[in-house]
């Protein structure tokens, strides 16, 4: 008999503020400036295990960004201290060959 990996089982909350926060991260300043308390209201309803997971889907977002020449990890601080924090510390816990510094000061050729 074979074992299986469950599923990865999302809540309604964790996929209403994953929704909310990754348009949020699309808006331009003065867009997310209208949609910030509705983002913060959705972010204090997750619990810590939500919140765990959260941040490490934010740190992949913060090396596809990075890989881009963006840079999103200053305004999930500015959003949300905690949330800053943790993604900060999910960026450092990335499997190996993924260093955001590396790919966030790569040069670009021509």
């Amino acid at each position: 008999m074979c074992e299986t990996t469950p599923e990865l089982a999302l809540t309604a909350p964790y996929r209403h503020a994953q929704r909310l926060l990754a348009g949020w991260l699309e808006r331009d300043v003065v867009g997310a400036l209208r949609e910030v308390f509705a983002v913060r209201a959705a972010l204090a309803s997750l619990n810590g295990v939500e919140q765990h997971r959260l941040s490490r889907w934010l740190a992949w977002l913060c090396v596809s960004a990075a890989s881009r020449g963006e840079s999103i990890l200053g305004r999930i601080r500015r959003l949300d201290l905690t949330l800053g924090a943790s993604t900060e510390k999910a960026l450092s816990q990335l499997p190996a060959g993924m260093d955001f510094q590396a790919v966030r000061n790569r040069r670009k050729s021509a």
